[in-house]
C-alpha cells in the first residue's frame, strides 16, 4: 500500500488535475493507492468566508457560492468528457445542494456553531475527491471515491479536532479490507466524532489524514503532492536562494514544521514516526524532481543544518519577579494557567537566576495568557513577589534545525555572530536539550534579514549576497558597474558573494524595489521604471527592505549626501564612500561616524577618498593595529599636480603645461579646482585623522597656486589668459629648482598636529624626486619606519582604479568583522 497526497495547488486547475491522474494512473501499475486530496486550491477559505456572511444574514454569500459551483463544474467540463460526465455533475450537484440548505438555515437564524462551521468547510474536499474519482474512473482506473468521515474518529474539538486513533485504525483496516479497488479516494482534512458530527482536522490535516492511512494500513511509502520541491532550507518568499534538502530525519521535519515550515502539517508525522514509514515530498509541477524524504535519522549526511524556519508573527510574554529566585513550582503554576485557557506556548526561556520566564504565543492568545497569569499569580503581585508581566508583540520567532547539530561545537556561535554583524538584536533564546533546534525572537521587522543572513551562513557552500545601493552613476558610478558587471563570476567563485544591486540613483532619477536592477542594462531599467530622485525616499525604501549584507555606496561629489550618512549606519547599513565630503568636515561628525558604525556592528570604509585604489588608509589602519604611532605623513596627493609638475620642465611655459593636463583630461573642467589646492587639503586631513590626530581643516595651511587676479574671473578661457601672465614666476622657480639640481613637487605634509600643503623644491635624496606621471605617493614616518620611511605608490586618480577601490572596500565589508570601522 502507497499513500498519495494532493494539495490544494495539486489540484487547483483542470491541467493541475490532470498532472495528478497522471501521477496517479502511473504509480497504480506498482502499488495499490490510497490518493488523499485537499480542497481546490482557495476554495476552503472561500468556505470559510461565505459561512460567516452567512451568518451576518449578507447576501453576498450567494455570489461566493456561484463561483464556487461555476469552478467545479468549468473543471468536470475540461477532465472529463461530454458523454461521461453527468453522474459527475449530478453527484456534485447533491452535494452543493446539501451546503446550500444548510447555509440557508445559518442565514435565517444568524447563528453559526463551530460544529456548522466545520460541516460547511469540509464541502471543499468532499467536491474535489468526488470530480477526481469520477475522472480516474473515466480514464479507466478502479477507483472508490471515500468520504473520509466515515472512518475517521474525533473527540467535538470543532475545528482542531483530536483524533481518536484506536477507533480510527480499525475502521481503516475494516474499510481497505471490504472494498478491493486499487484506487482508493479519501477526502482530507475532514472526520466525524462519535455521534457523527462532522469534524475538522485544523488547517493543513490533509496531510494528517495521509499520516493515519499510511499507519492504519502499514503503508510503505506516504508522498505529499505539493507546488514546491520538497522541504527547503527556508521559505523561498522569504529567501530567494532557498533550496530544497534531499533528507530530513523526522525530527527535523517535526521541528521545521513546528515553526512554521508549510510544506508539512506538524501533526502528520507522529503516526508513522513509531512505524517507520518514509515520507516522501514532491512537486507535482515537477514529478522528476527527487524531492524530499523524510525517515529516521541517517548517520551521514551533508551539512550542520537542516533548515530554518520562522513564525512571523508572535507576542512574547516576559514574568520578572526577584521573589521568584529559588521559589519551586513557578513555571509549573505558569503552564497550568495557560492549559486551561487552551493557549500554546511556542518558546520558552529561563534566565539562570530565575528572575525572569519569557514564553512566546500568538499574539491573538497574547491578552489572554497575561491574564490567565495574572490571576494565578494575584497575590504574588499584590506582595511585589512577581514585578512585572509585560507582554511584546510585533515578534517573530526563528528555528534554525539540524540533527547534526548535536555535538558540534560552535553552531550557535555562528547562528549569533551573523545575526550580530547585520545588526538583529535577539530579544530571546532557546535550545531543545534534544540539541537539534535554537530558537529565538527578534523584532518582527528583522525576521526576512534574520532568515536570509543565517541562510547565507550556513548554505551555498558559504556563498553569501550583497545587496548593494548606489548613489551616482557619471564617470567612477558608471565604471564601479561595468566592473562589477565583468567580476560577478569570479566574485562567486573565488568569493563566494552574489552581488545584487537593490538600488540605484542619480540626481534625477532613483530605481529601488524587490527586484535587483541589472549590471549590465541598469540604464534601461533606470530610464524606463525610474521615478524622480528623493534622497530620503531612496534611504527610507532600503530602509525598509531590511536586508542582511547591505552596502550603500556614495559615488558622487554631492556634500549633501552626509546628512544622511549617520542614519543609514543606525540601520547596520555599511557605507563604501569615494566621497571626501563626510571625512572633510568637522572632528565631531568624522568621530561621530566611526562611532555609530562601531555601535551598529556596520562599517564605513572610504579607502578611495585618498589615492583612488591605492591602499593608503588600509596601510596607516594596519600600522596603528600593529601598535606603530605615524609620526609624520608626506605626499604628493594630486593626480592632476602631479602631471603638471612632473612635466613642467622649462621648455614649455607653466600655462601652457597646465592647458595641456586639462585637454588630455587630468584636471577639472576648471582646472582652479586642482591648482587652489583645497583637495590635497582634504585628502591631508583626512589622513592625520585615520592616524589619530584630533584636526580641522583650519590646522591644514594651504598654497594656493592659482594667481589672485585669476581666482575670481568667470571663464576658464579668461583664467588661462591671466595664468599666462604669471608664467614668468612659476618660470622662474623652475629654473632656481632646475640650477640647485632640484625639482618642483605640490607636497602635504602633516607633523606634530600641524598640516602644511605647498609647493617645494626637492633633490635627489627625497623619496619623491622620481616621481612621474600623474602617480601618488605617500610616505610615512613612523615609529618602527623612523630612518627609512614606508612608501605608497602608484596612480591615484582615475574612474577605473578608483572604481577597483571601490570594489576592494566592497570586498572589506564582506569578508572582515564590522568591528574593524572607519575604512580598515
Amino acid at each position: 500500500m502507497r499513500i498519495l497526497k494532493f494539495g490544494g495547488s495539486s489540484v487547483g486547475t483542470p491541467e493541475a488535475l490532470e498532472r495528478v491522474v497522471a501521477i496517479i494512473k502511473e504509480k497504480q501499475k506498482e502499488d495499490r493507492l490510497i490518493v488523499v486530496v485537499s480542497a481546490f486550491k482557495g476554495v476552503t477559505n472561500q468556505l470559510f468566508e461565505l459561512a460567516s456572511l452567512a451568518e451576518e444574514y449578507d447576501s453576498r454569500y450567494e455570489d461566493i457560492l456561484t463561483d464556487i459551483e461555476k469552478r467545479h463544474i468549468d473543471t468536470i467540463n475540461q477532465v472529463i468528457p461530454v458523454n461521461n460526465r453527468s453522474d459527475a455533475i449530478t453527484d456534485f450537484k447533491i452535494m452543493l445542494n446539501e451546503l446550500e440548505n444548510v447555509l440557508k438555515g445559518v442565514s435565517l437564524v444568524q447563528e453559526l456553531s463551530n460544529k456548522t462551521r466545520d460541516f460547511v468547510v469540509g464541502f471543499g474536499e468532499r467536491f474535489s475527491a468526488s470530480i477526481l474519482s469520477a475522472c480516474l474512473q473515466n480514464r479507466g482506473i478502479d477507483s472508490l471515491y471515500t468520504d473520509t468521515r466515515q472512518l475517521i474518529k474525533t473527540d467535538t474539538s470543532f475545528g482542531a479536532a483530536k483524533v481518536i486513533t484506536s477507533t480510527t485504525y480499525m475502521n481503516i483496516k475494516e474499510f481497505i479490507k471490504r472494498n478491493d479497488e486499487n484506487v482508493i479516494v479519501a477526502t482530507g482534512f475532514i472526520s466525524s466524532s462519535e455521534k457523527n458530527e462532522s469534524t475538522t482536522l485544523g488547517r493543513g490535516g490533509s496531510d494528517y489524514t495521509a499520516s493515519l492511512f499510511g499507519a492504519a494500513t502499514g503503508a510503505k511509502m506516504i508522498e505529499i503532492w505539493t507546488d514546491v520541491d520538497g522541504l527547503m532550507t527556508a521559505d523561498p518568499r522569504k529567501v530567494e536562494r532557498a533550496f530544497s534538502v534531499d533528507y530530513a530525519s523526522y525530527e527535523e521535519a517535526m521541528e521545521m514544521s513546528h515553526f512554521g515550515a508549510k510544506v508539512i502539517y506538524p501533526p502528520t508525522i507522529q503516526p508513522v514516526l513509531k512505524l517507520g514509514i518514509p515520507i516522501l515530498i514532491k512537486n507535482t509541477f515537477k514529478p522528476e524532481h527527487p524531492g524530499t524524504l523524510i525517515q529516521q535519522k541517517r548517520e551521514t549526511v551533508n551539512g550542520n543544518i537542516r533548515g530554518i524556519s520562522s513564525i512571523d508573527n508572535i507576542a512574547l510574554i516576559t514574568i520578572k519577579g526577584s521573589g521568584m529566585i529559588g521559589v519551586s513550582g513557578v513555571a509549573a503554576r505558569i503552564f497550568s494557567a495557560l492549559a486551561k485557557e487552551s493557549i500554546n506556548i511556542i518558546l520558552i526561556t529561563q534566565s539562570s537566576s530565575e528572575h525572569t520566564i519569557s514564553m512566546a504565543v500568538m499574539p491573538n492568545q497574547a491578552h489572554a495568557a497575561k491574564t490567565s497569569i495574572e490571576l494565578e499569580f494575584s497575590e504574588e503581585i499584590k506582595h511585589d513577589i512577581i514585578d512585572e508581566i509585560r507582554i511584546e508583540k510585533e515578534m517573530s520567532a526563528i528555528a534554525v534545525v539540524g540533527e547534526n547539530m548535536r555535538q558540534i561545537p560552535g553552531i550557535a556561535g555562528q547562528v549569533f555572530y551573523a545575526l550580530g554583524r547585520n545588526g538583529i538584536n535577539v530579544v530571546a533564546i532557546a535550545q531543545g536539550s534534544s540539541e537539534r533546534n535554537i530558537s529565538f525572537v527578534v523584532d518582527r521587522k528583522n525576521e526576512k534579514k534574520a532568515v536570509n543572513t543565517i541562510h547565507d551562513a550556513f548554505f551555498l557552500s558559504g556563498e553569501k549576497s550583497i545587496n548593494l545601493y548606489l548613489v551616482g552613476t557619471g564617470l567612477i558610478g558608471g565604471m564601479l558597474l561595468e566592473l562589477l558587471e565583468n567580476q560577478k563570476e569570479e566574485l562567486r567563485t573565488k568569493y563566494q558573494l552574489d552581488i545584487q544591486l537593490k538600488g540605484l540613483a542619480t540626481s534625477r532619477k532613483m530605481l529601488i524595489g524587490e527586484s535587483s536592477v541589472s549590471l549590465s542594462d541598469w540604464e534601461r531599467e533606470l530610464d524606463e521604471n525610474g521615478r524622480e530622485m528623493s534622497l530620503s525616499k531612496f534611504v527610507e525604501e532600503m530602509k525598509a527592505a531590511n536586508l542582511s549584507n547591505s552596502i550603500f555606496i556614495d559615488c558622487t561629489a554631492s556634500p549633501d549626501i552626509q546628512t544622511v550618512y549617520e542614519d543609514i549606519l543606525k540601520q547596520s547599513i555599511s557605507i563604501v564612500s569615494p566621497n571626501k565630503q563626510a571625512n572633510s568636515s568637522s572632528m565631531e561628525f568624522y568621530n561621530l561616524l566611526q562611532k555609530t558604525a562601531d555601535k551598529h556592528n556596520c562599517a564605513f570604509k572610504f579607502e578611495t577618498n585618498v589615492g583612488a585604489g591605492l591602499p593608503i588608509i588600509e596601510t596607516i589602519h594596519e600600522l596603528v593595529r600593529t601598535g606603530d604611532k605615524v609620526d609624520r605623513i608626506e605626499g604628493v596627493l594630486s593626480g592632476t599636480l602631479s602631471y603638471i609638475f612632473n612635466n613642467f620642465d622649462g621648455l614649455s611655459s607653466f600655462s601652457d603645461v597646465v592647458k595641456t593636463a586639462k585637454e588630455k583630461g587630468y584636471t577639472e573642467p576648471d582646472p582652479r579646482e586642482d591648482l587652489n589646492g583645497n583637495d590635497v587639503g582634504r585628502k591631508l586631513l583626512i589622513l592625520a585623522r585615520v592616524a589619530g590626530n584630533n584636526v580641522e581643516m583650519e590646522d591644514i595651511d594651504i598654497q594656493n597656486l592659482v594667481p589672485e587676479d585669476a581666482r575670481e574671473v568667470e571663464s576658464v578661457d579668461e583664467f588661462f589668459n591671466k595664468l599666462k601672465k604669471h608664467d614668468d614666476h612659476y618660470n622662474r622657480l623652475q629654473k632656481e629648482a632646475s640650477s640647485d639640481n632640484k625639482k618642483l613637487c605640490y607636497i602635504a605634509r602633516f607633523e606634530n598636529g600641524k598640516g602644511v600643503v605647498k609647493l617645494e623644491k626637492i633633490d635627489d635624496s627625497h623619496p619623491f624626486y622620481n616621481l612621474s606621471g600623474s602617480d601618488n605617493i605617500v610616505a610615512f614616518y613612523t615609529t618602527y619606519y623612523d630612518e627609512s620611511p614606508l612608501i605608497v605608490k602608484g596612480p591615484g586618480a582615475g574612474a577605473k582604479v578608483t572604481a577597483a577601490g571601490v570594489i576592494s572596500d566592497i570586498l572589506r565589508v564582506a569578508n572582515t568583522k564590522a568591528s574593524n570601522n572607519a575604512g580598515d
